[in-house]
């Protein structure tokens, strides 16, 4: 058996960083050798400048020779002058930068951690330290004290350093006792804490296995599970066998808890409504957030559809002949019959829709909508879910568009500054990349909208679903549903001569796109995957700004299938960061986890935070890194709202690389041009409307890059299977087919 051997140093730089198994490659300095010696093992949260108490075991690797593996680890606090400077100006402690740790230990020398801990007012002795910079340096401290004595709590269940940040700034000092008695709570109130970890952890702190506490946590985390999949609810018998596999339980045991939650008033619904697939109904248990979203939401479309009232009376008997030909002479073009009908429709009805491909006019037709009602002196509110959208929407119309977040002043929690008690100021309310809406932001939408009002849904329903659960545009447009819709189907001339267009609607048809002798869509082949990202990263960053001109960061975006995988876009925004904002001496750059953050990086925030900016920043939201500070331990995001965000630096797992993003962190976004990488590897994602959308993304040009095998894969499979949601029973619609 081998020894477990104790290693002690401080940690130099970590020159590799598996963010996903928190595997780490690092360089420790012993004081001994005066050599960096490599350590490896799960090192996920350990700053450079701390000094580790390392367990582990010693060993050879063929390649780089003697190095030790961590098992597990803690950090001490240094005992030199040196161990103490570096340890100050890693930007552990906020406040403190590289050139204050300087003065403050050049002062206090060897006392430095003993004053700062014991009498932090003497800091002010040190020069260029004013009273409130030495408050701040007091401040963190007891902070980074209080969260290490939970950090070492959490160490033994493997939690890692930014969820016990999380963990603290959520409960302060109850935190080690919430951690203890109620496990389970943290899979609720803290991001980034799933069902899986605060299992692990309760199973540390001596929580049965088959406790009713644990399986109802279970429960509702398969529920959440199925959300996340974009499902409102789940069949009955398909939760109890997922959660008796989730859980390695008896299925009495969890038949029983499903009963007691169901007997919670915030616990979950049970109720029969007609399957997914057809076929008689089925009992649907749901989170109670989505059951009370789908019924509000058909109740308020049928309340728009049904009232007597009319924001737009002018249009009840309007003299549509003289109308259409006003707006052809202000517009300079006519309107072809289908997109004549959505206008009428759009302006004479309470709630529509309107869907199409790309080239058909969807656009145009909009944008008529909204000359005619402003020409009535109509007030007309414009959103979309998206910053870009609602930028390209604003664009089209002249007039300003927000986000539909923005819009309603979204508030911490999710509650809107807008809804029924206080409505939106508006006689028409027209949102663009309607696909996008799930069921509980569509449902704060239409709340907000006053009877009266007329509700435009614009989108193309053969797009991917929205990311959020639910299916709002296709229940909406399911056979039987009230609500009234045009789609449009003519391609227009213009249109046709563009390649992007013309394949969008071959890959719409199941037919696979034209791939040569045309000047804005390409495929590279290339059937081997790893070597399909590496040229998939040498079209982005190289070829199409060369032969283009267009900006790698700005103007062109890679859309992966899949985040996993060498073709996919978690390695694909490693090489691009590489090719594209590369380390230089004067780049300041800050490691979080397996990422390293520089100015000028391109990324997207990953979850809703309602707390963030002036109306909070949204899963999706991309920007650029403008500035970063390792003193304050901060850095800024330009969005492409135009508005600079601040994150700290424990704030950073809501940031990732936006050089390569999924399909599906797409939606609602255009680029000049994008890169596909179309691969094998990516074999289970390929489906015709995940193509579709991609290539829908791009304004003037499609690069494909990968094996014709699995291009043909994704335009021959149609996605399988409806998601489970009963808006469109709820709103009177036939049961589907």
């Amino acid at each position: 058996m081998v020894q477990v051997a104790v290693l002690e140093g401080v940690l130099e730089r970590i020159t590799y960083a598996n963010e996903e198994n928190g595997y780490t490659v690092a360089r420790v300095d012993t004081g001994r050798s005066g050599d960096l010696l490599t350590v490896v093992g799960s090192l996920l949260g350990a700053q450079p400048g701390e000094s580790l108490r390392m367990e582990g075991r010693w060993g050879s690797h063929p390649q780089y020779g003697r190095q030790f593996t961590v098992e597990n680890y803690t950090t001490v606090l240094p005992a030199t002058v040196q161990g103490i400077r570096r340890y100050l100006g890693s930007g552990l402690i906020k406040g403190i930068g590289p050139r204050i740790a300087e003065r403050i230990v050049d002062h206090f020398g060897i006392d430095t951690l003993d004053i700062i801990e014991k009498e932090p007012g003497r800091l002010i002795e040190v020069p260029g330290l004013g009273p409130k910079r030495t408050k701040l340096i007091g401040a963190a401290w007891e902070e980074q004290k209080a969260i290490k004595e939970v950090m070492v709590f959490l160490q033994g269940v493997g939690v890692s350093t930014s969820i016990a940040v999380r963990i603290y700034k959520k409960y302060e000092d109850a935190s080690i006792s919430v951690v203890r008695n109620r496990p389970y709570r943290l899979a609720a109130d803290v991001w980034g804490i799933g069902f899986l970890t605060a299992d692990r952890i309760a199973q540390a702190v001596g929580i049965p296995h088959d406790s009713p506490e644990r399986v109802k946590a279970g429960l509702q985390y398969a529920l959440s599970q199925s959300a996340d999949a974009g499902h409102c609810y789940l069949p009955e018998e398909q939760l109890i066998a997922d959660a008796v596999k989730l859980l390695q339980v008896d299925t009495g045991l969890v038949i029983d808890c499903l009963a007691e939650l169901a007997a919670e008033e915030e616990g979950v619904v049970r109720e029969h409504v007609p399957g997914p697939e057809g076929g008689g109904t089925v009992p649907a248990v749901y989170l109670v957030p989505f059951h009370r979203a789908e019924i509000s939401l058909a109740g308020q479309l049928l309340r728009l559809l049904r009232t007597e009232e009319d924001r737009l009376p002018a249009f009840r008997d309007v003299d549509w002949e003289a109308a259409l030909t006003w707006l052809a002479g202000r517009t300079g073009a006519d309107l072809a019959p289908e997109q004549r009908e959505a206008v009428k429709l759009a302006l004479s009805q309470k709630v529509a829709v309107l869907t199409g491909g790309p080239g058909c006019g969807k656009s145009f037709t909009v944008r008529s909508v909204v000359e005619l009602a402003r020409a009535k002196k109509a007030r007309v509110v414009l959103a979309a879910p998206t910053g870009r959208a609602a930028k390209r929407l604003s664009e089209l119309t002249g007039a300003e568009a927000s986000t539909v977040h923005r819009l309603l002043e979204l508030k911490p929690g999710g509650d809107a500054a807008y809804d029924r008690d206080r409505p939106l100021d508006a006689d028409l309310v027209v949102v663009d990349e309607a696909s996008m809406l799930d069921l509980l932001l569509a449902n704060k939408l239409v709340k907000a909208v006053p009877p009266g009002a007329h509700l435009l849904l614009v989108g193309d329903v053969d797009q991917l679903p929205s990311v959020g659960a639910g299916e709002v545009l296709r229940d909406l447009l399911a056979d039987g549903s009230p609500v009234p819709a045009v789609r449009l189907t003519r391609i227009f001339r213009q249109a046709q001569q563009s390649g992007v267009v013309t394949n969008a609607h071959r890959i719409n048809s199941g037919v696979p796109p034209l791939t040569r002798g045309l000047p804005d869509f390409f495929l590279f082949a290339e059937e081997d995957t790893e070597e399909a990202g590496r040229l998939t990263v040498d079209v982005a960053a190289r070829r199409i700004p060369a032969r283009f001109g267009l900006d790698p960061r700005r103007d062109v975006q890679v859309l992966a299938p899949m985040h996993r995988g060498p073709a996919g876009a978690g390695t694909l925004n490693g090489l691009l960061q590489q090719a594209v904002t590369p380390a230089r001496p004067d780049l300041p750059e800050r490691r979080f986890g397996g990422r390293v953050f520089r100015v000028g990086d391109k990324v997207t925030q990953i979850r809703n935070n309602y707390e963030k900016g002036a109306n909070g920043v949204f899963n999706g939201t991309v920007g650029v890194v403008t500035s970063l500070n390792n003193d304050e331990q901060r850095l800024t995001v330009l969005t492409d709202e135009d508005e600079e965000v601040p994150y700290d630096f424990d704030e950073l797992d809501e940031l990732t690389h936006a050089y390569a993003v999924t399909i599906h962190r797409s939606q609602g976004s255009e680029y000049p041009a994008v890169v596909i990488p179309v691969t094998t590897g990516a074999w289970m994602m390929l489906q015709r409307n995940l193509l579709y959308t991609a290539v829908t993304r791009a304004k003037r040009l499609v690069v494909l890059v990968g094996s014709r095998r699995a291009l043909g894969q994704a335009v021959r499979t149609v996605s399988a299977g409806r998601r489970c949601t009963a808006l469109d029973h709820r709103l009177g619609g036939a049961v589907r087919p």
